[in-house]
């Protein structure tokens, strides 16, 4: 059955505080869903860069003690409508941050098109999050960026199969929709071992949304990240991480739609193969207080300091870009299962490769909205120590 969309974001929506997630919504057949990004309030000034740096965000996650920088390998960063400046934004952050420029020319970027998409300014600040904030944590990957005709579960999932097509071996979905039972057709878009899927699971705090609910897709929550220290560090090397607590728009819950998985089992009441799907898988910095910058001029007057978990998503895409660059350094393919291996690495050793968090909420609904010791339904597993995680990541699969 097709399904269609006729809504484009607008600057209206993009600059409040908050940006629920709802319902899939509907109009006939129209199903679409929409980006979970949140703009810093107050915006401070947009001449210049302000927020989580990516030096800073490696530091802290443990980026900068892993020298492989995703060499070799491709991520897909899937969104809908058409952002025009998109190369060339990503130019100027690249020249900002001393970051190895990434263009069409050197064949570190492209932009492939799936129909005709017109332009929109909100869907195209998320295209420039998306594309910048993977490129700073996995320079030396190629990007990707398929942009959907439109933002229906139609156009966006064709996007995702051309992603796919085209070699990305992670793919970002910074994007959500709420749960309805046709999701359930869906899931087989996201059932291709060897490619790593993930998704945000949405700025409107306690709920599930999809794609992020799906079994095959890693969902990636938020969390409030504070640095060790704010200051300079006298070395790029240095840890930072401080602390992390939950961040209250992050959304998770337990699936109305989605059976429980194996890999699951054990981990919170009501989740596992008895149960229903869970999520979030993990999690990592999101709050828009402790957002991060974006270059855009489509639509806005140049830096943009936002968050939300469409931050969260792009970071774990150039994670696991490390981690397949790693495993290929090794002479291994691509991880198959992902989503399974990391709640291996929880169930054994108990947080050595993960930062547990266990303080904040996500709403008012007790358990299921209170991060606690061990997985929740607010953070999953936690953050990652990617220079202990990574390793694991190339040992676990043959």
């Amino acid at each position: 059955m097709k399904r269609t969309a006729l809504f484009s974001l607008s600057m209206l929506v993009l600059l409040a505080l908050a940006l629920p997630l709802v319902a899939q919504q509907r109009d006939g057949n129209h199903i679409f869903a929409q980006p979970p990004i949140r703009i810093t309030s107050p915006q401070p000034d947009s001449s210049t860069p302000h927020g989580l740096f990516p030096v800073q965000i490696k530091a802290a996650y443990g980026l900068n003690s892993t020298p492989n920088q995703g060499q070799g390998q491709i991520i897909g960063i899937v969104d809908a409508f058409d952002d025009p400046n998109a190369e060339s934004d990503l130019q100027v952050y690249d020249t900002q941050f001393n970051l190895p420029v990434c263009t069409t020319a050197n064949g570190c970027f492209t932009k492939i098109k799936v129909g005709n998409p017109a332009g929109d300014t909100g869907w195209g600040l998320e295209i420039s999050l998306d594309i910048q904030q993977a490129h700073s944590l996995a320079p030396a990957a190629k990007v990707i960026l398929v942009e959907a005709n439109s933002n229906s579960f139609d156009d966006l999932l064709a996007a995702v199969d051309v992603a796919r097509e085209n070699g990305a071996t992670q793919i970002s979905m910074s994007w959500s929709g709420g749960e309805d039972s046709s999701e359930l057709e869906f899931d087989s878009f996201f059932n291709h071992p060897g490619v790593t899927f993930m998704a945000s699971t949405g700025d409107g705090g306690h709920g599930v949304g999809y794609p992020a609910a799906s079994p095959y897709v890693v969902a990636v929550g938020g969390t409030t990240l504070t640095l060790a220290s704010p200051l300079p560090l006298p070395s790029p090397l240095t840890p930072n991480y401080g602390n992390e607590t939950a961040w209250s728009g992050s959304s998770g819950g337990i699936s109305a739609f989605e059976p429980g998985q194996s890999y699951q089992n054990g981990i919170f009441t009501g989740c596992g193969s008895t149960g229903m799907r869970c999520i979030p898988d993990i999690s990592s910095d999101a709050n828009p207080a402790t957002g991060v910058p974006v270059y855009d001029t489509y639509g806005y007057p140049q830096w943009v300091e936002v968050g939300g978990t469409s931050v969260s998503s792009p970071d774990w895409s150039a994670i696991f870009a490390v981690t397949n660059s790693s495993r290929a350094a090794a002479g291994k393919g691509p991880l198959q299962t992902a989503i399974a291996d990391l709640y291996t690495f929880y169930n054994t050793t108990h947080y050595a490769d993960f930062h547990d968090i266990t303080s904040g909420t996500n709403g008012g609904c007790g358990a299921d909205c209170t991060a606690v010791v061990g997985y929740d339904l607010v953070t999953g597993i936690g953050s990652p120590k990617v220079n202990v995680l990574v390793p694991a990541l190339v040992a676990i699969e043959p």
